[in-house]
C-alpha cells in the first residue's frame, strides 16, 4: 500500500529541499505542491487574469496540465517553466492565488490523484491538515524569520534582503490567516526546527520519524 509522508511549514523552512532529499533516500516520489501553485500563478499573469477573479483562476486550475519530474523541473501544460516559478513576482501571485477555495480544490484532487498508486513525499502547507489528513507520516518544518531570510537570500543572490524580509513576513500572514486551509501545524504531525541544523541532520531526523512511524519495511519500499 502506498505510503504519504506529509511535510508542512513555512516559506524557506527548508521543506523542498529535504523533502526531495528524503524522497530519493527512500525511492518515493518527490512532489512539490508548492511549485503547482506556482505554475498556476504563471499561466494567469501569461494569461493577464486578474489575481482577484476566481472563476477565472478555478477554471485555469482545473483545466492545467501540471507536470513534475524526477529531475525537479516543472511543466505547465508542456512547456517548462522550471525558472519561471521561482521569480518573486511569481511566488506572489502564488500566494495570492493559493488563497482561492476553488484553486486549491483543483489542486488538492491532482495530488490526491499523483499519490494514489505510488508512496510519495508530498510537501506544502496543509498537507497533513487538508490533502491527507491520515498520511501515515506529518512533519511540520519550521525555523525562525532570519534563518528562513537569510535561506531564501541564498537561493536568490540578486534579491534585497530587505525587501525578501518583508516578503516572507506578508506571506507568513497570508498563509496564517487565509480562510481556505491556512498553514497550521496538525495536531499529529512531528514539530522540527530546523534552525541552526545542516541538511544532513534534518534529513536523519526525518527518516528516524519514517522508520518509527511505518517500519523499516515501507520506509525502504522502492517507487511504483
Amino acid at each position: 500500500m502506498p505510503i504519504v509522508i506529509a511535510i508542512d511549514g513555512p516559506a524557506g523552512a527548508g521543506k523542498s529541499t529535504l523533502a526531495r532529499r528524503v524522497a530519493k533516500t527512500l525511492g518515493y516520489t518527490y512532489i512539490d505542491t508548492g511549485a503547482m501553485y506556482r505554475a498556476v500563478a504563471v499561466g494567469a499573469l501569461q494569461a493577464e487574469i486578474d489575481l482577484n477573479a476566481a472563476p477565472q483562476l478555478e477554471q485555469l486550475a482545473i483545466m492545467a496540465e501540471i507536470t513534475l519530474d524526477a529531475e525537479g523541473r516543472v511543466f505547465l501544460n508542456g512547456s517548462d517553466i522550471s525558472g519561471q516559478i521561482r521569480t518573486p513576482e511569481v511566488a506572489s501571485a502564488a500566494s495570492k492565488v493559493a488563497a482561492l477555495g476553488g484553486v486549491r480544490a483543483a489542486l488538492v484532487d491532482k495530488q490526491r490523484a499523483m499519490a494514489q498508486a505510488m508512496s510519495v513525499v508530498m510537501e506544502g502547507r496543509d498537507i497533513g491538515t487538508v490533502v491527507f489528513p491520515d498520511a501515515a507520516v506529518k512533519i511540520f518544518l519550521d525555523a525562525d524569520h532570519t534563518a528562513r531570510v537569510h535561506r531564501r537570500a541564498a537561493e536568490q543572490p540578486d534579491v534585497n534582503t530587505e525587501h525578501l524580509a518583508k516578503q516572507i513576513a506578508e506571506r507568513d500572514a497570508r498563509d496564517r490567516g487565509r480562510a481556505e486551509s491556512p498553514l497550521l501545524q496538525a495536531s499529529d504531525a512531528v514539530y522540527l526546527d530546523t534552525t541552526g541544523l545542516s541538511l544532513d541532520q534534518v534529513e536523519a531526523r526525518i527518516l528516524a520519524i519514517v522508520h518509527e512511524r511505518v517500519g523499516p519495511k515501507h520506509s525502504l519500499e522502492r517507487k511504483v
